[in-house]
């Protein structure tokens, strides 16, 4: 597809005054785990472990994000499986991520630091799944898929992080309990699973494929990851089975107190470096931007963001750019990272369609705040309220206009480091001091 370049836009947009920004630290108040491998390692004692055979094997299940130190806590607990005298396998689960196919799967992990000889054990990405059962979810019969490579093994057991979802919110929402019945089913599980939680919620679904998994397969449990604000690991904890249901939403209200978010909730134009799967399922994380743009789940009062300019993908999402269609610009540079196969693999499968629309792609930077600026609406540089992050999940310094530095200088938690200006280089951004 061919987009409107430079020379075609250009008489078209009048240049705009620009704001001067400040670079400010966002540090507000967080506890880190000082030491999270010994606490693996102990947490995992807290599973009904003693019930296994020797050699039996274990089925460990992790997923496409970009958890702080995912890979040496697989690492940790592959090492006190092997030394537990049992054989663990890694199984990805992480649904039709990937473009639903077993390399990309593997590639999405290798990504995130995570190989064979990293964790010390085989990874087995096979898509087949086995029907477990069907069940009943308000008025839909569901079938209840799973990953029949953690169906042969002796044992299953899940890592992942707490967190607010991005589609919608409820006492559960992303954490183990959506890995299972979701992540675990791969690409047909997940379409599945999203075709009715689209009709008749996703709190009720996942709780009741859940429960038809905990009954149907020899699960341990759940190695349940909280993360605070700066993105670093507060909490860990292993949940047996029976406790999921009723352990994850308490320390879903923890992730949700702890999580990284901007400290003002009016913004005119947000602008994201980079977005990607590692960092948010919807490439952004929908509770920074406030949108979910779900058919079943208005989008959230705040944070109020008039307009989003999103850059271009990170690398390690792999051409994934689901989500691109939560900006409502875009520039050239950012389409030519889309890999759509991945990307309609991941919006087909979800039925989220809306993320996989592409907005208006500008040549650069320079042309896509002139579309943005005038779009805003009387817009004064003077005036405008403008945050400019790498991306949803580093929010602990980023640039913010003027006036939206005087703004927050009475909170505490925001510190002005330096005064920038915005200025282009052959159409694309950079900032001075």
């Amino acid at each position: 597809m061919e987009f409107p370049d430079r020379c075609d836009l250009q008489d078209l947009l009048d240049p705009q005054p620009l704001p001067s920004f400040a670079r400010v630290r966002y540090d507000p108040a967080t506890a880190t785990l000082d030491t999270p491998l010994e606490t693996v390692r102990e947490e995992l004692g807290r599973l009904p472990l003693d019930e296994l055979e020797p050699g039996a094997t274990v089925a460990v299940g992790l997923g496409s994000r970009g958890i702080h130190r995912i890979a040496d806590i697989a690492a940790e607990t592959v090492a006190t499986l092997d030394e537990r005298g049992f054989e663990p396998i890694i199984v990805p689960a992480m649904g039709s991520h990937g473009g639903a196919t077993p390399e990309g799967q593997r590639e999405i992990l290798a990504a995130l630091g995570i190989s064979e000889e990293r964790v010390g054990a085989p990874i087995e990405a096979a898509m087949a799944v086995e029907q477990l059962d069907e069940v009943d979810v308000g008025d839909t019969a569901t079938p209840v898929y799973f990953s029949a490579a953690a169906l042969e093994a002796d044992a299953v057991l899940v890592i992942n992080r707490i967190k607010p979802h991005t589609n919608f919110t409820g006492r559960i929402e992303s954490g183990c309990c959506k890995m299972l019945a979701v992540g675990l089913g791969k690409q047909r599980g997940a379409q599945a699973f999203h075709s009715t939680a689209l009709a008749e919620g996703y709190v009720p679904t996942i709780e009741a494929l859940t429960a038809a998994i905990r009954d149907s397969t020899p699960l341990l449990g759940g190695l349940a990851l909280v993360e605070n604000f700066h993105e670093e690991l507060g909490h860990i904890e292993a949940i047996p089975a029976p406790e999921l249901k009723t352990r994850e939403p308490e320390l879903l209200e923890r992730a949700t107190a702890e999580m990284a978010t901007l400290p003002a909730d009016d913004i005119d134009l947000l602008v994201v470096d980079e977005l990607g799967k590692e960092i948010s399922g919807a490439g952004m994380d929908t509770n920074v931007i406030g949108r979910y743009r779900v058919i079943n789940a208005p989008d959230p009062d705040e944070p109020s963001i008039d307009l989003i300019y999103a850059r271009g993908l990170t690398e390690k999402t792999k051409g994934n750019g689901n989500g691109i269609g939560l900006a409502d610009i875009t520039r050239r540079r950012a389409i030519e990272q889309l890999d759509l196969q991945k990307v309609y693999a991941n919006a087909l499968t979800s039925g989220s369609l809306s993320k996989a629309k592409l907005p208006p792609v500008a040549p650069d930077d320079e042309l896509a705040l002139r579309i943005a600026l005038p779009a805003l609406g009387g817009y004064d540089p003077a005036t405008a309220r403008i945050v400019w992050i790498e991306n949803t999940t580093a929010l602990a310094e980023f640039r913010v206009s003027e006036a939206l530095a005087a703004a927050l200088e009475s909170d505490d938690n925001v510190t002005v480091l330096e005064r920038e200006r915005l200025r282009f280089e052959d159409g694309t951004a950079t900032f001075d001091a």
